[in-house]
């Protein structure tokens, strides 16, 4: 049996062992705070931009372009047929790309993708919507047979444009700016590099230190 002092030793031995297996297990309790857990694969809403001026242009697109979907699915009859499906065909290409726009700026999914020019991306898509809103409501107004749906459709397809039109100079703006502030950059560190090789070329010693 052993004595009072053995099992002493034992239980210090023992105590020593499970703190030292504690500190070195890969399992230990998580310590990360639940406010900096990301849910569904780091996704979130980016509040600042839906607050901003493009996430509410945005979703303003968005509303217009299915109101005015909804007006077209509305017409029962209309002849020639060629004007209401170029306005339906318009106004759901406006409506899935805009709104696979909106989801990408709106959850920052866009930083993900950084081979994509998602501000040139989106400058495209609004003037294209632009413009083809302005022709499918201007053919849809010209051969109506003044229902209230096809009335509904050319109205909502105008203000459609309207908002188009107003991102795509936002866009245009915004994408001016950001190329001169990039030539800007690019023609700054051109001219730090081309001082700092005149200063290497001036001080002989400098190579002679780099050497």
């Amino acid at each position: 049996m052993r004595n009072g002092d053995d099992l002493e030793g034992f239980d210090g031995e023992a105590s020593s062992t499970s703190m030292i297996s504690g500190s070195s297990s890969p399992y230990q309790p998580t310590t990360e705070p639940v406010s900096q857990r990301r849910g569904l694969g780091g996704l979130h809403c980016d509040l600042d931009y839906l607050r901003g001026t493009f996430g509410k242009i945005k979703v303003a697109e968005v509303v217009l372009a299915l109101i005015a979907f909804i007006c077209i699915e509305a017409i029962m009859e209309c002849h020639p047929w060629e004007g209401l499906y170029f306005f339906e065909f318009v106004s759901c290409s406006a409506l899935v790309v805009t709104g696979v726009l909106l989801l990408m700026f709106s959850l920052n999914l866009h930083t993900r993708i950084p081979q994509i020019n998602w501000n040139l991306t989106d400058l495209v898509n609004t003037g294209l919507s632009t413009f083809f809103f302005f022709i499918a409501s201007v053919v849809l107004a010209a051969l109506n047979h003044k229902t209230g749906a096809e009335i509904a459709a050319v109205v909502f397809g105008f203000l459609a444009m309207a908002v188009y039109a107003v991102n795509t100079y936002l866009a245009v703006k915004k994408w001016r700016m950001n190329s001169r502030q990039q030539s800007s950059r690019q023609t700054s560190d051109y001219i730090r590099a081309r001082t700092e090789s005149r200063e290497v070329d001036h001080h002989p010693e400098i190579q002679h230190l780099d050497a």
